[in-house]
């Protein structure tokens, strides 16, 4: 029998008061399976159209039936989100046992307990990379890759490309090519998704050649322009040469995927998602994947990457035992994992689900790519993070590129912004 229910997000605040109420004598080392206590776990979640509130309650069920004594109560943020709802609800005094979707930062991590006594928070899936001053303050599923070029496998065909690029004047070159042949090189957008490919063109070389790169330009160790200054005239290059058309800038995220989907376009810089939303596609044109090169042949370039589906267990709660189980549950449970992984297109090495040949070419990639080569992009995550308001300026300046910007003028302008805001 499921006994899991949802807790909407009106009347949080009078649910919690009962809970907090029947249980105000329990220490935060109660409740566990030996235990005969009733204990209820608040988890709040990502409720998306994949991670519906049916299938939280679900993929929670197996974990109740084994633990009689623990009610897992599904909370939907509603629509300001988890991240959102995190800071309300601690401002508030009323902050859930455990919470799905957000990585630790810095700030966050007061807030959060240390699960770095738990082997499998500490083994699992970045848990290194997501770490704060030796700690480790959430356990996830799997990888969201970043650093990936899709590409259309007959415009290869019809531009004569018989592998795909492994360094970036390859690519440069194959791009050239594609143009050659009527393609349009690449497919991008406007929105958040202009910067996409200029972080798959830098980032896995920048990386490889300083993993601390995030905090050496965060300090001003080592500038912008002298660290991604390179990629930036490259990227410039592509705009000048046609590869990147300048109207991408008024094409939305749903068009541009649709665009590719459907056969128009020869190469998607995108995340790893897309594999679900090929995978759903009803109709859709002979996709590949190939990871982002990096400058040299002979590096490993680093993978920019997010943790699938991080969980965290709040400090403010008085049942970290029970709620520890939950977590545990969740990240190491064969089918418990393999479900998350299937339902929203994520990889592990050794987790395989019913994948479309797309998904295949990714788990290869996940199985290819060293543990140390992962990277953070955008904003970055754990102690690896950069000031504030990254991803907005590095998605303005790209899309500065596309219309006309000099390269050297973006390069300026980011060298000023982290002048003015690292520290």
């Amino acid at each position: 029998m499921i006994r899991t229910r949802l807790l909407p997000a009106v009347g949080i605040a009078a649910a919690a008061a009962l809970s907090l109420s029947a249980c105000s004598t329990t220490p935060a080392s109660d409740g566990d399976s030996s235990s005969d206590e009733k204990v209820t776990l608040r988890m709040l979640v990502n409720v998306t159209p994949n991670l519906t509130e049916d299938y939280w309650n679900e993929l929670v069920a197996p974990f109740e039936d084994a633990h009689p004594n623990i009610d897992v109560v599904i909370q939907n943020p509603g629509a300001e989100g988890v991240s959102a709802a995190v800071p309300r609800l601690l401002a508030a005094g009323d902050a859930p046992d455990v919470v799905q979707s957000i990585a630790p930062t810095t700030k966050l991590a007061p807030e959060l307990v240390d699960l770095s006594d738990y082997e499998w928070a500490t083994e699992g899936p970045l848990a290194e990379q997501y770490s704060i001053d030796g700690k480790y303050y959430m356990a996830g599923i799997g990888v969201q890759l970043q650093s990936l070029f899709f590409y259309n496998k007959t415009a290869f065909q019809e531009a004569s490309i018989d592998e795909v690029p492994t360094t970036i004047d390859e690519l440069t070159e194959d791009l050239g090519k594609l143009k050659d042949a009527g393609w349009t090189p690449i497919q991008t957008g406007g929105d958040w998704m202009t910067s996409h490919a200029l972080q798959a063109l830098a980032l896995p070389s920048v990386i490889a050649e300083d993993p601390k790169w995030f905090q050496d330009v965060s300090s001003g160790k080592v500038t912008f322009g002298d660290t991604y200054g390179d990629a930036i005239e490259t990227y410039a290059d592509w705009v000048a040469a046609g590869y990147i058309p300048t109207e991408a800038l008024g094409i939305k995220y749903p068009d541009a995927e649709q665009a590719f989907l459907s056969g128009k376009a020869a190469v998607y810089p995108m995340g790893s998602w897309f594999a679900g939303t090929q995978a759903k596609a009803g109709d859709s044109a002979d996709i590949g994947v190939f990871r982002a090169p990096a400058v040299s042949a002979k590096d490993q370039p680093a993978m920019g990457a997010n943790i699938a589906s991080p969980y965290s267990i709040l400090k403010a709660t008085t049942h970290q035992d029970a709620a520890a189980q939950l977590v545990e549950f969740l990240v190491t449970d064969k089918d418990a994992v393999t479900s998350q992984l299937a339902v929203d297109g994520n990889f592990r090495d050794g987790y395989e689900y019913d994948m479309t040949p797309l998904g295949e070419e990714l788990l290869q990639i996940v199985a290819d790519t060293p543990a140390d080569a992962y990277t953070p992009t955008g904003g970055g995550y754990g102690e690896r993070t950069l000031p504030d308001g990254y991803s907005g300026e590095i998605n303005t300046q790209t899309q500065a590129l596309i219309g006309g910007t000099p390269a050297a003028d973006v390069i300026k302008a980011m060298d000023d912004w982290f002048a003015a805001n690292a520290g």
